[in-house]
This record gives structure tokens, sequence and C-alpha cells, in this order.
């Protein structure tokens, strides 16, 4: 995930402060959305976009470029909103707490020296809720530096497709400096090793392999058919990324996410899951006040809770009107899963780009403005 360009933001807080209202009329504009679709495709960064709307009673599905409404694509990181879901659930059922030390639920082999900073272990002392909340300081073993210089996703990017075991990923970040101790205030490090982590704990908890956990507690009860962990590289259903101007042809390394970005869904499905999220249907309603409980800078301006992501503009880019806040999460893929309270909207979809995906925040807003 990388940070919001700031001239796209300049740009964003232009034209949502000079946008044609819809006045009473609480319909989805669907002309409109399809034309802001259409422009968002350049066929120089975005060559496809799909998006589900829905605002209060009405909904809408677009496409455009090489993209269609049913494409199925890896919703990236996303997926860490799945097993947040599943970390809350067991937590409904008593199996475990968030002040729990992930030691309890790891072998030794896993967390021994997970987290030395300044000559001082604190791995026995990283918490559930840290890993969730990205508070634990774990380097990330995808885009921190390994010894070469280089880091995974950088030779991803550059085609060398590869796939990672846990273990594997672990290893690697052993090798990488922590940024902090453990739990420090306001500080949080975004790192795909918190949620590697916390999928093994869930197979861990529940002795069973987290795509079943998924099916059977999440895809099946909202009747996701077209949502799964990819786990095969064989598999053509999910379309391929786009990294630039060039498909980026990764199957191997997208079979390794799991936990921390391996879900391929489609715009629909992801709009059916983030409701179901938002409105207590997979675990206790109340439990989303504790999501929401703290803030913390990420990549600007982007902010984590416990497990869930927030995207508001700061009030110095719009000193007369405060800028919408959209809670869920989005992907390094160019997807996206938001709602928007006051305007009661979800966004869903995909630009389906890896190098540019802050393209998908100046879609997400443009579409905002015509929905009021």
């Amino acid at each position: 995930m990388k940070a919001v360009n700031l001239f796209i933001i300049v740009f964003l807080v232009f034209t949502l402060n000079n946008k044609n209202t819809l006045g009473q009329n609480q319909k989805i504009p669907r002309e409109k959305l399809q034309e802001i679709l259409n422009k968002t495709i350049d066929n120089k960064s975005v060559f496809g976009a799909v998006v589900q709307v829905a605002y209060r009673k009405d909904a809408w599905i677009g496409s455009a470029g090489n993209l269609v409404n049913k494409n199925q694509y890896f919703i990236a990181s996303i997926s860490k909103l799945f097993i947040t879901t599943i970390i809350f659930k067991l937590r409904a059922e008593g199996r475990l707490q968030l002040n729990d030390p992930i030691a309890n639920y790891l072998p030794e082999i896993v967390w021994k020296e997970l987290h030395i900073f300044k000559g001082v272990d604190y791995s026995r002392e990283i918490t559930i809720e840290q890993l969730l909340a990205h508070t634990s300081g774990l380097p990330d073993y995808l885009q921190g530096k390994k010894q070469n210089g280089s880091s995974l996703l950088n030779d991803l990017t550059s085609g060398a497709d590869q796939s990672w075991t846990f273990e594997e990923a672990i290893a690697l970040s052993k090798t990488m400096q922590p940024q902090f101790k453990p739990g420090t205030p306001k500080k949080a490090l975004y790192s795909d090793t918190n949620y590697q982590l916390l999928g093994k704990i869930i197979e861990n908890i529940l002795g069973n392999k987290l795509q079943n956990v998924l099916d059977e507690r999440i895809f099946k009860p909202l009747g996701l058919a077209k949502t799964y962990l990819y786990l095969n590289p064989q598999d053509h259903n999910p379309v391929d990324l786009y990294y630039d101007s060039s498909p980026l042809k990764i199957p191997k390394a997208m079979t390794s996410f799991r936990a921390d970005g391996g879900i391929v869904s489609n715009a629909e499905e992801s709009f059916i899951f983030l409701k179901a999220f938002m409105n207590g249907t997979l675990f206790p309603k109340e439990d989303l006040a504790i999501i929401q409980k703290e803030w913390n800078a990420i990549f600007f301006p982007l902010q984590y809770g416990i497990g869930i992501m927030k995207f508001q503009l700061p009030r110095i880019f719009s000193p007369f009107k405060a800028m919408p806040v959209l809670i869920g999460h989005s992907g390094l893929s160019g997807s996206f899963s938001f709602y928007c309270q006051e305007k009661d909207v979800f966004l869903c979809g995909t630009i389906n780009q890896i190098k540019n995906p802050s393209q998908s925040y100046k879609l997400m807003l443009k579409l905002l403005q015509n929905l009021e």
C-alpha cells in the first residue's frame, strides 16, 4: 500500500467543493456514474474499473475498460477485513481475547526472536490486538528491505513470480528490523507479517485450514459463491493484475498471501460482505465500536483501527466543510471496499492497478460527490 498522491488529493478537494448535487433525488445517477467510470480509463495507468455502489435503498454496478460487472479479481489487502471478522467471531465465542499474547497460540519456533528491538526481545509481549491494528512494530515481510536491499514486492513487480510458505514469510521478517516496541502509543506500521501470524493463529485455534474456516464461517453463510481463498496457481478465474501498462502474472505469489491478501471476489459479493460486516451480521455489532476505538496513521491520509482502515482528508484541505469519512479497506491491487456512514453509501470495486492504487481513492471521491 502506498500513500495517496498529494496532487490527487488537492484535485479531489477541488472537485468535492465544486460539485453538482442531486437535490432531493436520492436515486443513484447511473448515467453520471458510468461517465465517471469511463473517464477513469486512460489506458495508461487504468485499463479497467468496476464498482458496486449502494446508496440508501438504491444500488448500481458499473464497469468500464477491460473489466465487466461479474469479473472476479484479487481483493488483495481487503482480505484483512475477513480475518478481522474471524478474530471477532472467535472473541465472541470466548476462544480468545484481544489482549492475549500471540505466544499462547503459536509454537515457540514461530514467535521466538520474532521481535528484537534495540537489543530487547519483545516477542512474548505481542498481542492479537497489536497484530490486528499494526501496532506490533513487526517489519513487513512483503515491502520491507531484504539484506540485498530489494524487497519481495520489488521482485514480484519485476515479474519474478514465486511462492512462499508461512514459515518462510516469518523467517524473512526475522531478518528485518522491527520499527518500535509493541504497543508504543500513537505508533503503527502497516505490516503483512501481522496478518500472516493471525491466519496461523486462526488455524491453530480451530484446528482447520484457513480456506475451510473462511468458507464455513463467512462465504457460505453469506452466499458468496464467487469469493474464495486463492490456492491454485492454475486458477485463471480472477483477471490478471496490472502493473503500469502490462499484465502482471504472479499466480504463485497470489497463492502465498493467504490471510494478508489472498482472497478473490467480485464487486457485488464484496458489497454483500462489507454490508454484513457493518450491520452486525458476522459478529456482535457492538464490537464495531471496539474496532474503531483508536486510529493510528499508516500512510497519509490513511489511518488504521483494530483490523480496519479509515480514509479521510484532513480539515486543512477543506476548511469550510468536513470531508467524508470512509471506513473499510483497500488493497495494493487498486481494490477498495468502503462505507460512508454520513451518506449511507457503500463503494466496492477495483481499478486493478498495482503501480498507482491511489487512483482508486480519486474514483471513490468523484463517485461520492454525485451522491447527494
